[in-house]
């Protein structure tokens, strides 16, 4: 049985640790759940463990907005601690408290 505690929150926002976004966490795979192809399109030096769970994020970077797929070990707490900017971020959440954002629905 698959015992993974995810170190993130629905809601939460954070930052990538080697590339230029942040975003809010609006679901969590226990562990990768993506498919081999897209796995396999990162370079081999830097792909993620698999078993480790897994970050959809609502992304912003300076020049868009776009979903993002990242592992835990390659995510940190955002620092800077504003709002995300993500257009589809009011389809899940309430307002930003300053920390993070609440959910609009209840989760199964």
């Amino acid at each position: 049985m698959l015992k993974a505690q995810a170190k993130y929150n629905l809601g939460q926002v954070v930052r990538h640790r080697k590339h230029p976004f942040r975003g809010v966490v609006f679901d969590i795979d226990p562990e990768f759940s993506n498919t081999e192809e897209w796995y396999d399109a990162i370079p081999e030096d830097s792909r993620p463990r698999k078993d480790q769970p897994f970050y959809h994020l609502l992304a912003e970077n300076d020049q868009s907005y776009y979903v993002a797929y990242v592992s835990e070990q390659n995510l940190v707490v955002d620092a800077a601690g504003g709002p995300v900017d993500h257009p589809d971020v009011p389809d899940l959440f309430g307002d930003f408290d300053g920390r993070q954002y609440p959910l609009h629905f209840q989760m199964n």
